[in-house]
Parts: structure tokens; C-alpha cells; sequence
């Protein structure tokens, strides 16, 4: 995981959450922590970690994430047993 990955870690998992995550970067965060990302229909994407699924919507048409959405990667995070 480079810097710019610890950063976005830490910005998902900071509180109140932020809304101006960048989508892409998340899913390259994903991919960091060894994650498998597929395409779904529309624009669902879903993620693979550690035995562990979660299907999210990828934001549009801005490229920024709102709250809700970090706190559902947040909550994704902690289930498939990454930390800060």
C-alpha cells in the first residue's frame, strides 16, 4: 500500500465522514488491500476482500462520493478485518 492509499484509508475511516472522496480512488484502495473488483450491471461494482462481498453503486454523475457511501466502504472495511 503506497501513501496515497493510507490516505484515502484514513479518510474512510475518519469521523464525520467525508464527502468528497474521489470513487476511483477508493476502488484503487480496494485493489491495494487485495481485493477482486468487478463490473455489475449499471453502475454496480462488486468487491471481493478477504471472503467477504459487497456490491456498491459508483457515484454519477460526479465522481465524488457522498457520506452514506463512505460509511457503507467503512463498514465493508471493518467486516473484512482491515484497520487503520
Amino acid at each position: 500500500m503506497n501513501r496515497k492509499h493510507r490516505r484515502i484509508l484514513e479518510s474512510v475511516f475518519r469521523k464525520p465522514e467525508p464527502a468528497n472522496l474521489n470513487w476511483d480512488d477508493i476502488e484503487k484502495l480496494f485493489k491495494s488491500l487485495g481485493a477482486v473488483v468487478s463490473d455489475r450491471e449499471g453502475s454496480r461494482v462488486a468487491i471481493l476482500l478477504n471472503g467477504r462481498i459487497a456490491v456498491f453503486h459508483r457515484p454519477h454523475p460526479r465522481k465524488e462520493t457522498d457520506k452514506g457511501a463512505v460509511k457503507s466502504v467503512r463498514k465493508f472495511l471493518e467486516n473484512s478485518g482491515v484497520k487503520t
